[in-house]
């Protein structure tokens, strides 16, 4: 029990023991989803621009708009 005890202290209280369990928990997962987004932004070419449109279902009855006037305040 007092080892236990002993082990919970030391990772609580000791910077380096820490930032390596951290390390283990979920920096190793962290690297493999950046390593993963970097895969998937290499595949657009430099430049190239990916639109999506939202399409609606009922086709919206507004089709454009209308000119409106306005004065500019000084």
């Amino acid at each position: 029990m007092k080892y236990v005890l002993f082990a919970i202290l030391i990772i609580a209280f000791v910077p380096p023991v820490r930032r390596f369990f951290f390390w283990l928990l979920v920096g190793r997962q962290l690297v493999k989803q950046q390593k993963h987004a970097n895969q998937r932004a290499d595949q657009q070419r430099e430049g190239e621009i990916k639109v999506n449109n939202a399409q609606t279902k009922d086709g919206s009855r507004f089709k454009g708009g209308q000119y409106v006037d306005y004065e500019e305040i000084k």
